[in-house]
């Protein structure tokens, strides 16, 4: 019996640690597919397209005073992820706290990572941070996103 109760046991282990790594590939595989589905696709805002909210509005009447359309963006919204990537004049890496502190009224903040193509057709790329203020979107940083 003494020799039963060993195998048993040798039995249950190895399930419990066949069973443990099965979750914990499962639990990998599941933060690659989040990931992947968290990555921001470009839109293309030209003379045709209709905004879909105020900072989009923005950057298409002032790409279009400039003569700069069409312009790509990416709208991060308000992913703190892609936040602490962001490099700018002000910020780098900036937590949503510090925000908080630098901006005392802030209500809300959004990311965009915009690209357009200059008089020499040579492409520019930046990022702004743009925060809301008393109702008032206004541009708190402009950067780079680091990779």
């Amino acid at each position: 019996m003494n020799k039963f109760i060993k195998y048993f046991l040798i039995f249950i282990i190895v399930d419990i640690v066949i069973i443990a790594g099965y979750i914990g590939i499962k639990s990998l595989s599941s933060k690659s597919s989040v990931s992947q589905k968290t990555d921001f696709e470009w839109v293309v805002i030209d003379e045709y397209y209709t905004p879909k909210n105020f900072i989009e509005g923005f950057i298409k009447n002032d790409a279009e005073a400039r003569g700069l359309l069409p312009v790509s963006i990416r709208n991060y919204g308000k992913n703190e992820e892609y936040l602490k990537k962001f490099r700018g004049k002000n910020f780098a890496g900036p937590k949503k706290a510090q925000l908080d502190m630098m901006f005392k009224d802030m209500e809300d903040w959004m990311l965009i990572e915009m690209k357009y193509k200059h008089d020499k057709e040579h492409e520019i790329r930046r990022t702004n941070l743009y925060i809301l203020i008393k109702e008032e979107w206004r541009l708190g940083d402009t950067g780079i996103l680091v990779k």
